[in-house]
């Protein structure tokens, strides 16, 4: 809410200086709201136009995100390694691990927004379908307003698109990993290395919008929702 400017002693600001100053500064303010009534703010007393106070710019609050991730480490590396690269400023990421199954995730999350009162505005679950039924967790997190962020059936599908698109069916972690090693060759899920990736992710979110309508892809193989979190850490 934009605030009433004080009036301050720089040039141009009506100041006491002397005799006749604060006569001359009620008539500037008479010619300036004549005919018109004052200027109200919501909420406020009378405030008054002048051709000289600005009201100061509000500088916009951070966008503060609480991120879990369903599994121990690749999902948090690759986060981790995204914020401090993009550095966005107008972005702050809190990320937790919990391994478990997806509905166990959301309850998870769900009891951490409650508990953290008003300190986060968006709380996201990022996990795999792998073996799982996830409807009934999506459509939790959805009750919840908690956002998700699903690969089907794996985040390593994530990986490959940030080199490649990947439009055939894929059963397996397994049978991604022979295309993820053409272009890392030594990938490792437990020690994941964001310099890898870090030109490709825009890239792979282009591919990635392409495989399934947005907030479907749980229900689409192949397919991955990371593409959205990653947009909201880097604002775009």
């Amino acid at each position: 809410m934009a605030r009433t400017p004080k009036l301050s002693g720089r040039r141009g600001a009506v100041r006491d200086t002397g005799r006749g100053t604060a006569r001359e500064a009620g008539r500037a303010a008479d010619r300036g709201t004549a005919g018109r009534g004052p200027l109200r703010g919501p909420g406020r007393g009378p405030a008054f136009e002048s051709g000289v106070l600005r009201a100061p710019a509000t500088r916009p609050g951070r966008d503060r995100l609480l991120v879990v991730c369903g599994a121990k480490a690749t999902e948090k590396h690759y986060l981790q390694g995204l914020v401090e690269h993009l550095a966005n400023p107008a972005v702050t990421v809190r990320i937790r691990t919990k391994p478990c199954s997806p509905a166990q995730l959301i309850a998870y999350a769900a009891g951490e927004r409650d508990r953290a009162g008003d300190d986060f505005d968006q709380v996201w679950c990022v996990f795999d379908v792998d073996e799982y039924e996830v409807g009934c967790a999506v459509a939790r997190a959805r009750r919840e307003g908690i956002e998700v962020a699903v690969s089907n059936p794996c985040f390593e599908l994530w990986l490959v698109l940030h080199f490649r698109d990947h439009k055939a069916h894929v059963g397996t972690y397994r049978e991604l990993l022979p295309y993820l090693k053409r272009y890392v060759p030594a990938y490792d899920k437990a020690r994941l290395d964001f310099r890898d990736y870090e030109h490709g992710w825009p890239s792979a979110g282009g591919r990635a919008v392409r495989l399934a309508e947005a907030g479907h892809e749980h229900a689409t193989n192949p397919s991955t929702g990371v593409w959205a979190l990653v947009d909201r850490i880097a604002g775009r």
